[in-house]
């Protein structure tokens, strides 16, 4: 499933999806869930500069709560859970073989500023993919 030029911070996308790669599929949307419900936090491990840390997490100090973030990788998920479905593949039996972030077009645009000048205040958008395949045990 992909989600196309979603308007999310790039850095906490690929946060998210690299924490979401291999967990199973109903773990992940539960994790995803509490994420944005303020109760997990995502562990950063790449873009972690002056990013406090956070209890509970494995592996990792720093973590954040990209709820924005979370929101739209769960409906990226969400739709990947309903293409297996489509398909015939059973849900409890689905673990996440791929999930990655692309960047997607930068919007431009400007902000006035004092003298008739103006400031570049650009939107960046992320494409995230994601792929589920079907564990057999």
């Amino acid at each position: 499933a992909m989600g196309m030029e979603l308007h999310i911070s790039p850095k906490h996308a690929r946060e998210i999806c690299r924490t979401l790669r291999g967990m199973r599929a109903n773990s992940a949307k539960a994790y995803l869930e509490d994420v944005v419900a303020l109760k997990r936090p995502v562990p950063f491990k790449r873009y972690r500069r002056n990013v406090a840390h956070r209890h509970g997490l494995v592996g990792a100090d720093a973590g954040r709560y990209p709820e924005k973030a979370a929101k739209a990788v769960l409906a990226v998920l969400e739709n990947a859970l309903a293409n297996a479905e489509y398909k015939g593949m059973e849900s409890d039996k689905l673990r996440i073989y791929h999930a990655g972030t692309l960047k997607g077009r930068t919007i431009r645009g400007w902000m006035p500023r004092a003298m008739g000048r103006a400031t570049p205040k650009n939107t960046e958008t992320v494409s995230v993919e994601m792929i589920l395949t079907e564990v057999k045990s």
